[in-house]
């Protein structure tokens, strides 16, 4: 049985889909195993636009910015963590910025999981190849099993 899961969010519905399956597997381990789930937030954006009159510029998050964006990703990644807690786990959150399938990737050696859960929208051909893969990037780059669930149909990004 897996002792460590990484479990990657990204504040959406879409995202959370993985969160029951982790619920039902943890519920049959029996009461001597616990399990250590780690929530991963990844803030990709670390800049945003400016838009004056016609013109518009990129412009970075201050580091006030940024410690508010990233207090924010704590505080659901908490509030997502009480609603796991169970006899026999341990919630740990943790908050990274960068590319996400890379920060997933990096998350696994540092928090030695030993398995990845985590949704996929589901989307294939030209959609999959427009808006990129991030599930798919960490399913071939990962060193340790990839439990992918697909998020019910009509679930929307929020």
């Amino acid at each position: 049985m897996f002792e460590r899961v990484l479990v990657p969010l990204d504040g959406s519905k879409v995202g959370e889909a993985a969160l029951p399956v982790i619920k039902q597997l943890v519920a049959k381990c029996s009461p001597q195993t616990t399990v250590e789930l780690t929530l991963l937030g990844v803030i990709t954006l670390l800049r945003h636009w400016v838009v004056v009159g016609e013109a518009s510029a990129p412009v970075s998050y201050t580091e006030d910015e940024l410690t508010l964006i990233k207090q924010r990703v704590m505080d659901y990644l908490a509030r997502t963590g009480d609603s796991l807690k169970n006899r026999g786990v341990v919630i740990k959150t943790m908050v990274s910025s960068g590319n996400a399938s890379e920060e997933i990737l990096k998350a696994v050696g540092e928090t030695k999981a030993d398995l990845i859960a985590m949704s996929t929208h589901g989307r294939s051909g030209l959609r999959r190849l427009a808006f990129g893969s991030i599930t798919d990037k960490v399913l071939r780059g990962a060193s340790v099993p990839v439990l992918m669930v697909r998020a019910p149909e009509g679930t929307v990004n929020e």
